[in-house]
C-alpha cells in the first residue's frame, strides 16, 4: 500500500522498493541508491574484438564475426553521429557484376562471390534492388577491341550471362542509347547501400553486438593487462579495452594504421566525384546502367549513366582532388590535410603525369555543360537544361609513393610495436565494388582473423 504511492523509478527492483517502503523519509534517497545500482551494473567497455569504422565494410565484418563467435563480446565504433556516413551511403548504388578486374585479383574473385551474397542477403531482408543491368558502350572503333578484352576479362571472372551487342540490340534494351557496340551485364542492379549496411548493423546487435557513435580513434596504446592488451581512446579520451581490433576506416585508414605504428603506405588520397541528376520528368531515357569502355590511359573510369532506387538518375562522376579527406565541396578545406597530400611524393608524381587529365576534369567540375557532353556520347537527347546539380562523394584512393594507384584490396597485419601491432588487422584499400564485395569481404575477413588470433 505504501510503495504503491511512491514515483516510479526504472530498473528498481522489488529489493528497491522495499528499503523505501519501510519509512518516508527514505523516500528522498530512492533516486541516488537507483542510479547508484545502475551505475555499479553497467557494463565494462571490454571486448574480446573491436572492430573500428562504421561502414558497408566495417558493419558486413562485425556481423559475420559475430555470427561465427557468438560467445564473444564484440564492438563496433564510428566516429559519426550515425552509420555508412561516408562512402557507403554516398556512392552510385551500383551492384557490380565484376567485369573490370583483373582475373584472379582480389577485386574479381570478392566481387562475383559478393553479388552472389549480396541479392541473396537482400532477398532474405526483403531490401528493395533492381537488377536492371548494365551496358558497356563503345561509340567508336577505338573502343570496340578495348571492349572484346573486356567481354574476355569477364568471361574469365566467371561473370553470368553477359553478352555482346550490335546496334540493333542495344537499341532493343535502350531505345535512347547510342553505340557501335556494347557489353550486357544483366545481372549488375543497384540499391541503397546506405540502408544495406544498416541493416548489417541491426543483425549485428540482435546478435549480441555493442555499437558506439561519436567515437572518433585518436590513440592506442598498450594496457597493463595481459588479456585486454589494446586500449583504445578517443578525442574526448573515452576508452574501450580490446584482445583484438579489425580497423576498416575507409578514407582514414592510413591516419589508423599509423597510429598502431603501421607504415603510413598505402597513402589515401581523396577524390571528390560529383554528380548531376537528370530531371525529373526524363528519367524515363534509360532504364539501365550506361557505362563508358574503360580508357586505360586515364586513372577513373568516366562519367557514366546511373538509375538509383529511389527512382532518380545520375550522371557522372567526375574526379577531381579533394582538399580534404572529407570535401564533399570546393569549399571543403582542411590544410593540415591538404599539406599532408601534396607533401607526398607518389600524389605528386601522379599529379605531373595526369595534369591534363586533371585540368578537364577540374573543369568539367565547374562549367556543366562539359560534364553533359561526355553523357551525349551516350544519350543524345540529354541537354544542359535536363540536369540540375545533384549528390557528391569522396573516393579513398590508395596510392603507392612511386604515384601508382593500388586498384586491389590490400589487407594488412604488419606487427606495428609490442602487443598493439600484432593484435590488429588493417583493411587498408576496400574502393569499389567495397559495397558489392562487402560480405564476401567480411568473411575472408572472419578466416584472417581466426587464423592469425588463434580465434
Amino acid at each position: 500500500m505504501i510503495a504503491s504511492k511512491l514515483p516510479s523509478f526504472a530498473g528498481a527492483t522489488k529489493l528497491q522498493w522495499f528499503i523505501p517502503a519501510l519509512t518516508g523519509r527514505y523516500q528522498r534517497i530512492l533516486p541516488v541508491y537507483c542510479n547508484f545500482r545502475r551505475y555499479s551494473q553497467e557494463k565494462q567497455p571490454y571486448y574480446d574484438i573491436v572492430v573500428i569504422g562504421g561502414g558497408i565494410v566495417g558493419s558486413a565484418s562485425a556481423r559475420e564475426l559475430i555470427l561465427r563467435h557468438p560467445n564473444l563480446k564484440i564492438a563496433l565504433l564510428e566516429k559519426e553521429n550515425r552509420f555508412a556516413f561516408h562512402q557507403s551511403g554516398n556512392n552510385s548504388g551500383v551492384i557490380h557484376a565484376g567485369i573490370y578486374y583483373k582475373p584472379g585479383s582480389l577485386k574479381a574473385k570478392l566481387c562475383v562471390e559478393g553479388l552472389r551474397l549480396t541479392y541473396k542477403y537482400l532477398d532474405e531482408k526483403c531490401i528493395k534492388y533492381s537488377k536492371c543491368g548494365k551496358l558497356i558502350v563503345a561509340t567508336d572503333r577505338s573502343e570496340v577491341s578495348r571492349l572484346l578484352d573486356l567481354y574476355e576479362r569477364g568471361v574469365k571472372n566467371g561473370v553470368k550471362d553477359i553478352k555482346m551487342l550490335d546496334l540493333k540490340e542495344i537499341k532493343e534494351l535502350e531505345p535512347h542509347c547510342n553505340g557501335l557496340q556494347a557489353l550486357w551485364s544483366p545481372h549488375t542492379g543497384i540499391v541503397d547501400w546506405g540502408e544495406v549496411t544498416n541493416s548489417y548493423i541491426s543483425d549485428f546487435k540482435k546478435c549480441g553486438g555493442e555499437t558506439y557513435l561519436n567515437f572518433e580513434v585518436n590513440k592506442f596504446t598498450e594496457a597493463e593487462s595481459s588479456e585486454y592488451p589494446v586500449t583504445i581512446t578517443d578525442c574526448k579520451t573515452n576508452t574501450i579495452h580490446a584482445k583484438y581490433v579489425l580497423t576498416c576506416c575507409g578514407l582514414h585508414s592510413d591516419t589508423v594504421a599509423v597510429l598502431t605504428g603501421c607504415p603510413e603506405e598505402p597513402k589515401i588520397i581523396p577524390f571528390r566525384g560529383e554528380y548531376l541528376f537528370l530531371v525529373p520528368e526524363k528519367s524515363h531515357l534509360t532504364k539501365a546502367n550506361i557505362y563508358p569502355v574503360p580508357d586505360p590511359r586515364f586513372p577513373f573510369l568516366g562519367v557514366h549513366v546511373t538509375p538509383r532506387i529511389d527512382g532518380r538518375v545520375i550522371l557522372g562522376p567526375n574526379a577531381i582532388l579533394a582538399f580534404c579527406k572529407e570535401g564533399y565541396r570546393w569549399g571543403d578545406v582542411n590544410m593540415k590535410e591538404l599539406k599532408d597530400i601534396l607533401s607526398f611524393s607518389g600524389f605528386r608524381k601522379m599529379a605531373v603525369k595526369y595534369a591534363g587529365f586533371g585540368l578537364k576534369e577540374m573543369t568539367r567540375s565547374v562549367l556543366m555543360p562539359l560534364q553533359v557532353m561526355q553523357i551525349q556520347k551516350y544519350i543524345q537527347e540529354i541537354t544542359t537544361r535536363d540536369v540540375e546539380k545533384g549528390p557528391a562523394g569522396v573516393r579513398a584512393q590508395a596510392m603507392a609513393k612511386d604515384g601508382t594507384l593500388i586498384e586491389d584490396f590490400v589487407f594488412d597485419s604488419k606487427p606495428g610495436s609490442g602487443a598493439i601491432g600484432s593484435r590488429v588487422l588493417h583493411c587498408r584499400n576496400a574502393p569499389s565494388p567495397g559495397a558489392t564485395s562487402s560480405l564476401a569481404i567480411a568473411k575472408m575477413i572472419a578466416d584472417k582473423i581466426k587464423g592469425e588470433f588463434k580465434l
